[in-house]
């Protein structure tokens, strides 16, 4: 089992925090969520820039994850839900991705065979 890291912790934290002030501020609040969300957007403004901003983050990240397992369909469906439920469900995918490569941060980025043809770049036969 590898060790847990500062990215471990920072990972299981961040995902943890989100999901309780998620879970009060939807208690507090409701779950219109989308609504706010696009209003903010709509209204050029600095909360809106802030959305649209966090929009392309959560969209890079789930093709992210769709990417680095070659668009199978499952990672397709698991894209979609990092899209929606950012860092909540993002977190613990890159933990266990981490568990998985063993730690191996190169691994967990890129993929296991991409990942070695990255450490094997260049190769002798190969011109730069």
């Amino acid at each position: 089992m590898p060790k847990f890291s500062f990215l471990n912790m920072l990972l299981l934290m961040q995902a943890i925090g989100l999901l309780v002030y998620t879970g009060m501020v939807g208690y507090q609040e409701g779950w219109s969520l989308f609504d706010v969300f696009l209003s903010n957007i709509k209204a050029l403004n600095w909360s809106g820039q802030f959305n649209l901003d966090f929009l392309c983050y959560l969209l890079l990240s789930g093709w992210w994850i769709m990417w680095r397992h070659r668009f199978q369909p499952v990672y397709v469906f698991w894209g979609v839900v990092a899209m929606i439920l950012g860092i909540v469900f993002f977190a613990p995918f890159l933990l266990r991705l981490l568990y998985l490569e063993k730690g191996d941060v190169k691994r967990m980025l890129i993929g296991h065979p991409a990942a070695k043809e990255v450490a094997d770049f260049p190769s002798k036969n190969q011109r730069i």
